[in-house]
């Protein structure tokens, strides 16, 4: 059987109600701060694997730091964790392990980030496995160097400082030495050469290094940025010693999805550019819910490798007015994006309760999403907590979800992600070795194919059929069962009645 697997994931800097006050009315969460009760909000949820981002150590120099904060993704020290997410910095840890420990003895996993491309432009390892000490920088490239030089050029930040760093370096994405605002300029992109070389050997001990603190999973960010070679070569190499270890690639290019399993070795891949941007397109009323179908057909069995997901942390917010405006304009994406295949599922903290994003925060501005890169307090995030504190959901009522701190909205917006969630990670029809029909070939011309998608998941011993509607309007339908399907059963019906409502799907069991 298939491991089922869905993941949380959370920016622990949002997370907490005490602690550390980097700025009046700012509250910075630390690991303490995830016990008990988070763990066993996750089990209600039906979550396998926590994804705790922004874990190593990132830079916050004045000099070129995005935000007042600092990106998660400018690792300054891969050894080192954050000391602003301890309540003891000395002592940090300690504190990490610990917090690994616990997410193990609630029997969920634990997911962490794994940056190959780039680091900080002031990294320094304090294991002593550095990067860039015995480069030539009197050269633009060198198979021997771990970063890329321009000799003769002094770097020229975008936002105006005055940093220094000569002779410049490449940036993360970005092969000039006059990098520009829209450019990772806070990093420093990483030389794999074509072939093996000593930074591979470096690379490779961070992931060591992680595994041996008892880190399930590495969440690889860009992975299409760097050789294959590279990957593939550490994949194979960490799986020696750990041969459960979970590896997830970032990879946009649905014309890579197979090299990236099948030959270098991941276990899952983003969806970015089939699933998710096809189900935002549906949602804006740019494509057609029939145009759900050629996602499927188009990954084939490369379904089982998929993470399907509709928020995280690099896209706008559901609920946002760059997205769908509202969360519960957002169900009907939801139906198909965690229940149509065998694809893994992930959600972002606060996407449950329909976290909206839209704040002017520091470097994002105004763009739908939750800051990375500045101290921030995420509201709905914090009455969320208080929910899981109380233990105010599952079998609780909306009123005592309610008292506890939610709006009535969130409350029944967590309700149905939890009834979601727990139907997939519980439900063998919708797990990942249950079936999958897609029902729209079988529809006639009545069937409103621009707004609404159907599908069958079933076993032997369940059938599901799940309508999801992408109209503003609730809508009345009769969805045909094709002759393959009752033909072989005599107890299906071969034509249904559903009722789906206004931008949200409808669950039908036949048996």
């Amino acid at each position: 059987m298939k491991e089922n697997i869905l993941i949380y994931q959370v920016l622990p800097r949002y997370w907490g109600t005490a602690g550390e006050t980097p700025r009046p009315g700012v509250r910075c969460g630390h690991f303490s701060e995830f016990g008990t009760d988070f763990f066993d909000y996750m089990k209600w949820l039906g979550c396998t694997h926590v994804w705790y981002t922004g874990i190593p150590r990132h830079s916050q120099h004045p000099g070129f730091t995005k935000g007042d904060a600092g990106s998660p993704y400018a690792i300054s020290d891969w050894f080192d964790v954050n000391p602003y997410l301890a309540d003891d910095p000395g002592h940090r840890m300690d504190e990490f392990e610990d917090l690994v420990r616990r997410t193990h003895a609630a029997s969920l996993k634990v997911i962490m980030d794994f940056i190959p491309n780039h680091v900080a432009r002031d990294y320094k390892a304090s294991s002593g496995v550095s990067l860039g000490e015995n480069d030539d920088t009197s050269v633009h490239w060198s198979p021997e160097n771990d970063f890329y030089y321009y000799p003769s050029e002094a770097l020229v930040l975008p936002n105006g400082s005055s940093f220094r760093e000569f002779p410049a370096k490449a940036s993360g994405n970005a092969f000039t030495s006059s990098p520009g605002i829209n450019d990772w300029y806070e990093t420093l992109r990483i030389n794999y050469c074509p072939f093996h070389t000593g930074t591979w050997d470096k690379m490779l001990s961070v992931l060591e290094f992680w595994a041996s603190k008892g880190v399930d999973g590495f969440r690889c960010d860009m992975v299409e940025m760097v050789p294959p070679e590279f990957m593939q070569w550490a994949i194979g190499s960490i799986r020696k010693k750990y041969p459960q270890m979970l590896f997830v690639a970032e990879v946009y290019s649905m014309d890579n999805y197979s090299k990236y399993l099948n030959d270098v070795g991941f276990d899952l891949l983003y969806d970015k550019s089939g699933m998710y941007d096809t189900l935002q397109s549906v949602m804006r009323g740019n494509t057609p819910a029939e145009g759900i179908t050629g996602v499927w057909q188009h990954l084939g069995s490369l379904q089982d490798g998929m993470l399907n997901f509709l928020e995280n942390h690099d896209e706008p917010r559901l609920a946002s007015s760059f997205v769908a405006g509202s969360p519960k304009a957002a169900l009907c994406a939801l139906g198909v994006s965690a229940l149509l295949s065998p694809a893994s599922f992930m959600i972002y903290a606060g996407q449950e309760i329909g976290e909206r994003g839209m704040y002017e925060e520091g470097f994002s501005g105004l763009d739908g999403k939750s800051t990375i890169f500045d101290w921030w307090t995420i509201d709905s995030v914090q009455r969320l907590r208080s929910v899981i504190s109380s233990g105010a959901y599952g079998c609780s009522s909306i009123s005592d979800m309610k008292n506890a701190g939610l709006s009535i909205r969130e409350a029944e917006l967590l309700n149905r992600y939890g009834e979601v969630l727990r139907l997939k990670s519980t439900c063998a029809a919708f797990g990942p070795d249950g079936r999958m029909h897609d029902l729209m070939y079988a529809q006639g011309p009545e069937f409103d194919s621009g707004s609404i998608f159907a599908f069958a998941r079933y076993t032997e011993d369940e059938f599901y059929v799940v309508a999801s509607n992408f109209s503003p309007e609730k809508k009345k339908i009769t969805v045909t069962l094709p002759s393959c399907l009752t033909s072989e059963d005599a107890i299906l019906p071969h034509k249904i009645e559903m009722t789906c409502p206004a931008r949200d799907f409808s669950i039908q069991k036949l048996k």
